[in-house]
């Protein structure tokens, strides 16, 4: 169904992102394409459906063909009736305001009966569980019921392959089981194609009939799941387990874990529990509630953080996490009280609210407008009133060399997280909190991010994190919180929450249940 052959392609002016490439993707089989980030994962995808050469510019040889039709010949345009296409960022792909104009509007473009459109938007709306929404203004989706419009736009038009950048990146784990559970349902009941990158594996891998690799010198071994990983230089969770006990290949599922566990009679234990630290108090919100017209986004929530300790926010899209960090750091209208080391940052003024506490949003790009890096740095010094290189020297202890002269919007979504970071710590503030700051790193960039954490928290700062990255939050945190609807409705230590939760509990936990253990290097003691 697609194949590439020989194929090399280079951005104008760049050495080639890809080199040599061959494989093929046969009718009706998912594959996952992995790498590490900025190894062309992306310009891969692209390829499939014309966005690049056509789109991009740059330069292709070889050949890439898909059902039998060249992408070097037809435009995007021209295999729109053939190939579905969701980018990373949906939001920016949208063209109407409305959920149900958008999943119409494809089918309009390709000249569908209105009758047939009517029928296939319910249908639609059915298979990603957004018939709630489709009323709603796209601009008011959270992150997660973006992204479902977004795939439903695109499976509406009924495509016989589906491409998907980062298709659960800002989904919650039930949320995304649901949008790949539908997905694969289409692949294996009506013979759909898809090709998906993804960098949370664990969600994706028991799905996968083959894996792409895209290496870091542009080559791609293409193979089955197991094979291709056990010598792949992106480690899942399973992966890691593999091989901190020895095992000779890379089980895919959960299920083949435990039974590997229970053929080798492995027994774990899981480290004594520790009480957390509740003082000194680092910030305190009392009956704080956020409204959005009629839509009651956090709704009377009291907590205590302790300065020091990493709290992890979890709960499916839209239950109130984003709106209670933005509350906290004063970017939306709310109510109650909150102290942030003795000081509201609702009543400050920016230059000092930021001082109390720095708010990292789930799109870091947002917060960044200046032609480069050392624009953006220079900017933060004079905002917060720091001392000129303060910036660069938050950077530098980011472990982050970026080029100061290189456009923030060209750099990868791990490099502007830690540059939004670095700015927003220049102000030196009491709280910090990350809104999904895992969104498009790889695995070796989260272990980067979880030290960096690490570094603010031994500093005495006290750090929110906002995820849907149950692996993340079970290695990063201390405490995790559950919101549902505006409300609390789990607290507690992080081990104690994540493996009382089927939602909630990494991988490892869920190999080695009822033990309650988190990490592979928790698994390999």
């Amino acid at each position: 169904m697609i194949e590439f052959d020989d194929v090399t392609f280079a951005y104008s002016g760049a050495e080639p992102t890809l080199r040599d490439v061959s494989f093929t993707v046969a009718d009706g089989d998912l594959c996952v394409v992995v790498g590490l980030t900025g190894t062309g994962k992306s310009t891969l995808l692209g390829l499939v459906n014309g966005l690049v050469p056509h789109f991009t510019g740059g330069r292709l040889t070889g050949r890439v063909r898909v059902a039998g039709r060249s992408t070097h010949h037809e435009r995007p345009r021209d295999l729109a009736d053939l190939v579905g296409y969701v980018g990373q960022n949906p939001l920016h792909g949208f063209v109407t305001d409305r959920v149900e104009d958008e999943i119409a509007y494809g089918m309009e473009q390709l000249g569908l009966p209105p009758a047939t459109m009517r029928k296939r938007v319910e249908e639609t709306l059915d298979l990603m569980n957004i018939v709630a929404l489709r009323d709603r203004p796209l601009a008011d989706l959270s992150g997660g019921q973006q992204q479902r419009v977004a795939i439903a736009s695109v499976l509406a038009a009924q495509p016989r392959i589906l491409v998907l950048d980062e298709p659960t990146s800002a989904l919650d784990p039930n949320a995304a089981a649901d949008v790949l559970a539908a997905i694969t349902t289409l692949v294996h009941e009506v013979g759909l194609t898809v090709v998906l990158a993804e960098h949370r594996l664990e969600r994706v891998l028991h799905y996968a009939d083959t894996v792409a690799w895209v290496r870091t010198d542009g080559t791609v071994e293409y193979g089955r799941p197991g094979d291709v990983l056990a010598g792949c230089d992106v480690v899942p969770p399973l992966a890691e387990l593999a091989r901190a006990l020895r095992w000779p290949g890379v089980p895919t599922s959960v299920r083949d874990a435990r039974r590997l566990v229970q053929c080798d009679a492995i027994t774990v234990s899981a480290p004594p529990p520790k009480a957390l630290p509740t003082a000194p108090v680092g910030l305190s919100v009392r009956g704080l509630t956020v409204d959005y017209g009629r839509l009651r986004a956090v709704d009377g929530v009291s907590l205590d953080f302790a300065a020091g300790t990493t709290t992890g926010l979890m709960g499916r899209n839209g239950a109130g996490k984003s709106s209670l960090l933005w509350a906290v750091q004063g970017g939306v209208p709310s109510t109650g009280e909150v102290d942030a080391a003795g000081v509201d940052p609702r009543r400050l003024r920016p230059a000092d609210a930021r001082r109390a506490v720095a708010l990292v949003p789930q799109t870091a790009s947002d917060l960044l407008y200046l032609p480069t890096v050392s624009a953006e740095l220079a900017r933060a010094d004079a905002e917060s009133s720091a001392a000129p290189g303060t910036a660069l020297g938050q950077l530098r202890l980011l472990g982050a060399d970026l080029p100061l002269d290189a456009d923030p919007h060209d750099l990868s979504e791990g490099q502007r997280l830690a540059l939004v970071l670095a700015i927003q710590l220049t102000a030196s503030p009491s709280v910090v909190c990350l809104d999904e700051p895992t969104r498009g790193l790889d695995y070796d960039m989260k272990h980067r991010l979880r030290d960096i954490v690490a570094q603010l928290v031994a500093a005495g700062q006290t750090v929110i994190i906002s995820t849907h990255d149950v692996e993340f939050a079970a290695a990063a945190t201390d405490r995790l919180v559950v919101m549902a609807d505006g409300e609390i409705i789990a607290d507690g230590p992080t081990r104690q929450v994540a493996t009382s939760s089927p939602s909630f509990a990494p991988q490892v936990s869920k190999v080695f249940a009822p033990v309650p253990v988190l990490t592979a290097a928790e698994a390999s003691r």
